[in-house]
């Protein structure tokens, strides 16, 4: 149990510094929205996101008094709560923290999105639901807990009613299963007062702003083509991959062929993963473990479902981050409990953190520093309503040097372009002003253009 002591706290390290690393600090064009609606509250003048997470950022920002720091607070505290939790609860501390050296939680707790407060609460709602099936006391008590986490996270990410709708799909399945069962009241309790909070959020936002989640706001798919259909496919499959994420943007058949690698082994991995779920036939958690990999599948297959028809993000790790830690960690707990030794387990979880550090590591940049060049410009531009990056046809271009053979590959990183670290880092310092996909503002005195900017 040391190396896990040890493990967690490098985590801690690990997950504080790393940001500082980026180009960009972890700060996307929806972390941009987000501080946004932030910025803008008490009085929010829309409900593209909901609100959960812009007002956890408020209350950080009202202390702090910076954005940036703000979301970064929040993430690192979300890592500590967790592992704290964990170890203090005696709750799975092995598992927890090997979920940590995962490409999910590696990912959505160093940038500022949603991603990060949703899976902290599904951590909880984990714990919660755990607990209704394996304590006979308190269970109603577990429900009310188990609801309240579940509604906030609706608050947080409008992606958390296929997470209830899971549920409502396995209570169905298993009804006659389980209706003698010691459990069964207190999970239509936590149905009932779920879904009475879902649907009152929904109501909520039709009666102020005249829509459920903003959904005239959103756009018509691009994956129409069916390149990218495929892509989002062996995205949704990437779920029961713990460690692997890489998505190259490009659609060369390099790229393509790639993805169908990654596919392959997701193939392999899914197999030896469903091996342990069968164990969990003669476990006495066995229909908390089958709710796990029923939130998995729901929320995956709903998610690529509704990129069909909204303008969303393909499939990746971010959006598929609530699928992969349901599998992850159902397999982490039958792994434990039917392998004696957790030799190679612990060697595959450390080699691929190291790996994750290293790859995102491979280009590092200044954060802080980027920060220091653009926020003294920003009292000239205190009156721009709108901020455009005008410069996406300037691309810079990464080289790779691959080791052993004399071969040199390109590749443009979204995150690297200097016009999208001007994008983020000017919406980070001032979120009053709302950043265009398009150049549409008639009056273009309001727009403030990244190429106003000095960055070099």
């Amino acid at each position: 149990m040391f190396k896990y002591k040890i493990l967690a706290v490098i985590i801690v390290i690990v997950y504080f510094l790393q940001p500082f690393f980026f180009s960009n600090g972890g700060i996307g064009a929806d972390s941009l929205s987000y501080f946004g609606i932030a910025a803008d509250l008490p009085n929010p003048e829309t409900n593209l996101f909901p609100l959960g997470y812009p007002i956890l950022l408020r209350v950080l920002y009202n202390v702090v008094h910076d954005w940036f720091w703000a979301s970064k607070i929040l993430n690192i505290l979300f890592v500590i709560g967790i592992l704290s939790f964990s170890y203090f609860s005696k709750f799975y501390f092995r598992e927890t923290v090997l979920l940590f050296t995962g490409k999910t939680f590696f990912f959505v707790f160093l940038q500022a999105m949603s991603e990060g407060p949703f899976i902290f609460l599904l951590y909880f709602l984990f714990y919660f639901l755990h607990q209704i099936f394996a304590k006979k006391n308190r269970g109603f008590q577990n429900a009310v807990m188990a609801s309240i986490i579940l509604i906030v996270m609706f608050s947080v990410r409008y992606s958390g009613i296929y997470i209830y709708a899971s549920f409502l799909l396995f209570f169905a399945l298993m009804f006659f299963k389980i209706r003698k069962a010691f459990y069964f009241k207190p999970l239509m309790l936590f149905g009932v007062l779920s879904g009475t909070g879902i649907f009152s959020y929904l109501l909520f936002n039709y009666l102020v702003f005249g829509t459920f989640t903003g959904e005239n706001l959103r756009g018509v798919s691009m994956t129409s083509l069916p390149i990218d259909i495929i892509r989002s496919i062996l995205g949704v499959m990437n779920v029961v991959d713990p460690f692997i994420g890489i998505k190259p943007s490009s659609v060369s058949f390099a790229s393509m062929a790639f993805q169908f690698l990654i596919f392959i082994i997701d193939v392999v991995i899914f197999a030896y993963l469903l091996q342990f779920f069968r164990k969990a036939k003669n476990d006495s958690l066995y229909y908390f473990h089958i709710l796990l990999w029923l939130m998995s599948c729901i929320y995956a297959f709903a998610l690529l479902i509704s990129g069909w028809f909204q303008q969303i993000e393909e499939m990746n790790v971010r959006m598929m981050a609530a699928a992969n830690i349901c599998v992850f960690f159902s397999f982490l707990i039958l792994y434990f409990k039917n392998v004696n030794s957790d030799k190679y387990l612990w060697r595959i979880s450390c080699f691929f953190f190291v790996f994750l550090v290293a790859y995102n590591l491979k280009d590092a940049d200044d954060y802080l520093k980027n920060k220091s060049k653009i926020e003294p410009q920003m009292v000239k531009f205190k009156d721009k309503k709108y901020l455009y990056n005008n410069e996406k046809h300037i691309e810079t271009i990464t080289s790779y040097q691959i080791l052993g053979i004399d071969k040199v590959f390109y590749y443009k990183h979204t995150n690297k372009q200097k016009g999208t670290i001007k994008e983020n880092i000017v919406g980070t310092l001032n979120p009053k002003i709302k950043w265009l996909m398009n150049d549409s503002v008639q009056d273009k005195s309001k727009v403030l253009y990244t190429s106003q900017i000095k960055f070099d």
